[in-house]
């Protein structure tokens, strides 16, 4: 008998263990709107991966880390932050209540220029195989400032995003867009456009400049 409840206790406790680290590392979202179409759909839903974009204090960073300095109170990704090409979910700066989902265009210190609906990112005018249809609108050259980035929706014509209220704060980033898993026949892992990322990454910001 005190075998059979010390086993039902570990299985209660390792189901809690799961279930905290569940919703510590993974949200749900579903999709509303038509911003981020045909990449995603209005109600479709999605696993969002939280510890990706794992944010830590710099100043405990560094009492981990001997190499790190500790010059603000800023929070500093542990892992990595949102690269090009990623789809983020995030609070939306105007509305915190309100999440986004949209795709990474420009990271800090990045140069954006969007002419006649081409997007270019450090003088590199990005291949978008994600578009289905292109807008015209233009915006002169902007540099992306610190611990924010710039987002774009795959529907240009209809998405609410960088182009209308700027940069997403780093504090506002959720997680990574990572399974779409239903309806069952959208079930897909979302990941980066790799060529996106080595386009922007082949040419330093500093010869552009």
């Amino acid at each position: 008998m005190r075998e059979l409840i010390r086993e039902l206790i570990e299985t209660v406790l390792l189901a809690l263990l799961i279930f905290l680290v569940l919703q510590f590392s993974v949200q749900n979202f579903r999709v509303e709107g038509s911003s981020m179409q045909p990449t995603l759909t209005e109600g479709q839903y999605l696993l969002v991966n939280k510890i990706v974009y794992l944010r830590v204090a710099n100043e405990s960073l560094a009492s981990l880390l001997p190499w790190v300095e500790s010059e603000d109170d800023r929070s500093l990704f542990a892992f990595h932050q949102p690269e090009h090409g990623e789809v983020i979910i995030f609070h939306f700066p105007r509305d915190p209540s309100r999440d986004f989902v949209k795709r990474v265009i420009g990271v800090p210190g990045d140069v954006i220029e969007i002419q006649q609906g081409t997007v270019s990112v450090n003088g590199i005018a990005l291949d978008e195989p994600y578009i289905t249809q292109h807008d015209n609108r233009t915006i002169g050259r902007l540099e992306v400032e610190p611990d924010s980035f710039y987002v774009l929706g795959d529907n240009r014509r209809a998405s609410n995003d960088s182009r209308d209220w700027g940069f997403v704060p780093a504090e506002n980033v959720i997680g990574r867009a990572w399974v779409s898993y239903w309806p069952p026949e959208n079930f897909h892992i979302l990941s980066a456009f790799t060529q996106l990322l080595s386009l922007v990454a082949a040419i330093p910001n500093t010869i552009l400049r």
